[in-house]
């Protein structure tokens, strides 16, 4: 039985992107048996519509499976390899560097609800 299918789904030239930067199984381990694709798909879906995990649609791979592999990639840098990747590929689209070249810093007073004490300041003592 085919799923249904969601806005949420990756294109075929996504998943040509995409799918080389995710982790392979380990090698000695049970083979996967659920579509790494749909897995994705899934991950997104929760993503852009904010559902909960025990609320994906039931044409998705199990929830706890979905929930499992998101957990893994965000603790491998999956996540941030994504951004990187494709946050390289739009610059160099638009002509540029694939890496920024201007850094932006802003410092802004914290305000913090710690109660005023001792405050210890290091210097130079010049001996």
């Amino acid at each position: 039985m085919e799923r249904k299918s969601y806005p949420t789904d990756l294109t075929d030239m996504e998943w040509e992107i995409l799918a080389p930067l995710i982790p392979l199984a380990q090698e000695g381990g049970h083979p996967p048996t659920t579509d790494i694709g749909e897995i994705c798909n899934a991950i997104y879906y929760h993503l852009k519509t904010g559902c909960q995990w025990n609320m994906l649609p039931g044409d998705f791979p199990p929830r706890s499976t979905v929930y499992s592999y998101y957990r893994k990639w965000q603790g491998q840098g999956v996540w941030e390899k994504f951004n990187h990747t494709l946050g390289g590929q739009v610059r160099s689209k638009l002509g540029k560097s694939i890496q920024p070249t201007v850094l932006a810093v802003d410092s802004q007073s914290v305000k913090t609800d710690q109660k005023k004490g001792m405050c210890m300041v290091l210097t130079d003592v010049k001996t």
